[in-house]
């Protein structure tokens, strides 16, 4: 693996919470890893909360609940935004965005929040296998690995 991927792949650990696999042979997903996150995820300027809270709007204003979800649960278990920042930030973007793209953005909160809660009740964190399904899926041109280890 070429320090470009390394790179890249440490970054979408630390914006997801959670071990990305190394997806090889397939071009959208180095594009992914090598560019988006090897190269401007990576820059400096912006935190990593302004950051998360851009790509929140934006998945947002696209109506991309997914997204949305996958975001909104690693800035959670990142300690990057609270339960009330990410309400407070659909009642907001409601206002910009209309209520259809902004009430989406709420009940995927909503979601999150309660699936949250649910697995600390049971004592384990959100189900991390699926999170990673969904985002190497997103990340490889639709492609998902049943083992996201391999």
């Amino acid at each position: 693996m070429d320090e470009l991927r390394r790179k890249g792949l440490e970054m979408m650990n630390e914006v997801y919470g959670w071990e990305m696999p190394n997806v090889e042979g397939n071009d959208y997903f180095a594009l992914t890893a090598d560019h988006l996150f090897g190269t401007i995820w990576t820059r400096p300027g912006l935190s990593m909360r302004d950051k998360r809270i851009m790509t929140l709007t934006v998945v947002t204003a696209l109506g991309n609940s997914e997204l949305a979800e996958i975001q909104a649960n690693a800035a959670l278990a990142n300690g990057e935004i609270t339960e009330d920042e990410l309400k407070e930030m659909a009642i907001f973007l409601t206002h910009y965005l209309g209520f259809p793209l902004g009430s989406k953005l709420d009940g995927v909160v909503s979601k999150v929040v309660k699936n949250r809660k649910k697995a600390a009740e049971k004592g384990r964190g959100e189900d991390k296998k699926a999170n990673v399904n969904a985002a190497v899926k997103m990340h490889s041109g639709g492609t998902v690995h049943d083992d996201p280890d391999e």
